[in-house]
C-alpha cells in the first residue's frame, strides 16, 4: 500500500446516456483493480437518491466513471466540489470545456496546437438560414473528405465520414439526432493515435500512443467495443520524432484546458508527422478494450496500482486546495 491503506471509494457508473453500457463496464474494472489494492469500493448508479447515498457512505474518494454528457459535462463535478467530496478526473470547470468539442479545439489551437479547420453549425441555423444555402456554403468552405460529428458526445456515436459534399445532409441528420449543435471538421488523413495523460502528483506524462487500425476502416462504435474489430499497436508505429510530436501535444492539450489525473487526447498524425487534435476525453473508457488501460500497461504500469495513484491524488489535490 502507499500513503493511504484503505480508502473507501466510491465508483459511479451507468447513467442514462448513450454509453451506459460502456460505463458499467468501465467501472465495473476500475472497482476491480482498486479492490485488488486493497482498497473498499462501492459501485453505484447516479440517481435522485446519488447526493442523500454519498452522505451516508462519506467516500474518501469518488471516481465517475460515467460517459456521455452527466459524467463529462462538469454538472456532476460541480456538485462534488460544492459538497467537499474529492473525486478523480478533470474539475468541472475544465470538463465543460473538454465536452464542446468545438470549445476545446479553440482551447488548443490558442496554445499553439494544430487542429483541422472546421465550421460549427446549431440546427437553429439551418430553420434561419435554410438548409440548401447552409449546405451550399458549406460545400464552398471546407473541401471533402470532411467528418461531421455531434459537438458534445463520446464513443463516436453519430459521427459520419463524408467524402462528396452531397452526403453532407444525411451526415448532418445523423450527428443532430445526438446534440443539437455539429461540428463539421476537415478530415485529416493519417496515422489515428490516442494519448493517454497520466499525472499522479509528479505533473502529467504522455503515456506510449496506440494506434488504431480499425478492420472496416472507421474506428465506430461497433469497432471501439467488440474485441476483434480493430489492431491496436502500442506504441504506435510512429518515426521518433512524430511520436515526440504527439507526446507533446497531448501534454500541452491536457494542460490547456486544464485537466487533471487522467486523460486522452485524441489525435491524427499525418504523413509528414504532424500531429493534429481531434478531442479531449476528461473520462477516457477503461475496458477490456479501451485505450488508455493499453497505454499504461504499455508503459509498464499495473492498472490497479495506477487507479489507486488516481484516488489518492484527488484526495491530496482536495486537501491542497482546501489549505
Amino acid at each position: 500500500m502507499t500513503d493511504f491503506e484503505r480508502l473507501n471509494v466510491l465508483v459511479l457508473a451507468g447513467g442514462i446516456s448513450h454509453e451506459r453500457d460502456i460505463s458499467l463496464r468501465s467501472g465495473r474494472r476500475v472497482a476491480d483493480g482498486l479492490a485488488a489494492h486493497g482498497h473498499r469500493v462501492t459501485v453505484r448508479e447516479p440517481d435522485a437518491s446519488l447526493l442523500t447515498a454519498i452522505n451516508d457512505i462519506r467516500p474518501d474518494v469518488v471516481w465517475p466513471a460515467l460517459h456521455g454528457a452527466s459524467g463529462e459535462n462538469g454538472a456532476l463535478r460541480a456538485l462534488l466540489t460544492a459538497a467537499g467530496v474529492p473525486f478523480v478526473g478533470a474539475d468541472a470547470e475544465s470538463a465543460r470545456l473538454a465536452w464542446l468539442k468545438p470549445v476545446a479545439k479553440t482551447i488548443v489551437t490558442r496554445a499553439g496546437v494544430d487542429t483541422p479547420a472546421s465550421v460549427t453549425l446549431p440546427t437553429e441555423t439551418f430553420r434561419e438560414l435554410g438548409a440548401v444555402s447552409v449546405l451550399e456554403a458549406l460545400g464552398d468552405a471546407l473541401t471533402a473528405p470532411l467528418v461531421v460529428k455531434p459537438a458534445e458526445g463520446g464513443s463516436a456515436q453519430g459521427v459520419t465520414y463524408v467524402d462528396d459534399v452531397t452526403d453532407l445532409p444525411r451526415a448532418m441528420v445523423n450527428a443532430y439526432t445526438y446534440n443539437d449543435v455539429a461540428l463539421i471538421e476537415r478530415r485529416v488523413i493519417g496515422i489515428e493515435v490516442a494519448v493517454a495523460v497520466l499525472d499522479t502528483g509528479a505533473g502529467p506524462v504522455a503515456l506510449p500512443a496506440v494506434e488504431i487500425v480499425p478492420r472496416n476502416g472507421i474506428y465506430g462504435f461497433e469497432a471501439r467495443y467488440n474485441a476483434g474489430e480493430t489492431n491496436f499497436f502500442t506504441p504506435a508505429r510512429l518515426t521518433d520524432a512524430a511520436a515526440i510530436a504527439a507526446a507533446d501535444v497531448a501534454v500541452r492539450s491536457h494542460q490547456a484546458l486544464g485537466l487533471r489525473h487522467l486523460s486522452r487526447v485524441d489525435l491524427i498524425v499525418d504523413p509528414e508527422g504532424t500531429p493534429w487534435f481531434l478531442e479531449a476525453n476528461v473520462l477516457p473508457g477503461l475496458t477490456e478494450t479501451s485505450l488508455v488501460p493499453l497505454a499504461i500497461e504499455a508503459a509498464g504500469f499495473d492498472l490497479g496500482a495506477v487507479y489507486a495513484g488516481l484516488a489518492e491524488q484527488a484526495i491530496r489535490d482536495t486537501l491542497d486546495f482546501a489549505g
